[in-house]
C-alpha cells in the first residue's frame, strides 16, 4: 500500500515537472526560438503584410519547438499510461503530423501570401503548441477503458 502511494506521488511529481517544462517552453519562446510570427500574430495580422523571415531559420525554429513539445508530450503520455506500443504509435503519428503541417505551413506562406492569415495562424498554432496532447490523453484514456 505504501509503495503504491509512493509510486503515485512520484508519477504525479514527474507529470508536474513535464507540464512545467511545457510551460517554460511557452514562457521563454521569444528567447528560445526564431519566429517572426510571434509578434505578427499579437498585432492586427489580418490587415498587416507578412513579416520578413528566413525560411531555414524559421523551419529549424519550428522543428526544434515541435520536437521539444513532442518529446515532453510523449513523456507525459508514457507517465500516464505506461504503454510502449502506444508511445511508438504516437511517435510515428507526431512525425507524420509534423511533415504534413510544416509542408502546409510553408505552402500557405509562399503561395497564398497574406490571403490566408487565419489559416496560417491555426496551422502554426498546431506546430508550436502541444495541442495534440490535449487530444491524445482523452483518446488513450478511453481506449484503456475499453480494454
Amino acid at each position: 500500500m505504501l509503495n503504491k502511494l509512493l509510486q503515485n506521488k512520484i508519477s504525479i511529481f514527474v507529470l508536474i515537472v513535464f507540464v512545467a517544462l511545457l510551460a517554460f517552453i511557452r514562457l521563454f519562446e521569444k528567447q528560445l526560438f526564431y519566429d517572426p510570427f510571434l509578434a505578427y500574430f499579437e498585432g492586427d495580422y489580418r490587415t498587416l503584410p507578412l513579416p520578413e523571415f528566413d525560411n531555414l531559420k524559421l523551419f529549424i525554429g519550428l522543428l526544434f519547438r515541435f520536437f521539444l513539445n513532442a518529446v515532453l508530450s510523449l513523456a507525459i503520455l508514457y507517465t500516464l499510461f505506461r504503454d510502449k506500443q502506444m508511445i511508438e504509435f504516437v511517435s510515428v503519428l507526431y512525425l507524420f503530423l509534423f511533415v504534413v503541417l510544416i509542408v502546409f505551413f510553408f505552402c500557405l506562406l509562399h503561395f497564398f501570401k497574406s490571403q490566408e492569415n487565419l489559416l496560417l495562424f491555426y496551422v502554426r498554432r498546431f506546430l508550436i503548441q502541444p495541442l495534440f496532447l490535449v487530444v491524445f490523453i482523452p483518446a488513450f484514456y478511453y481506449q484503456k477503458l475499453k480494454n
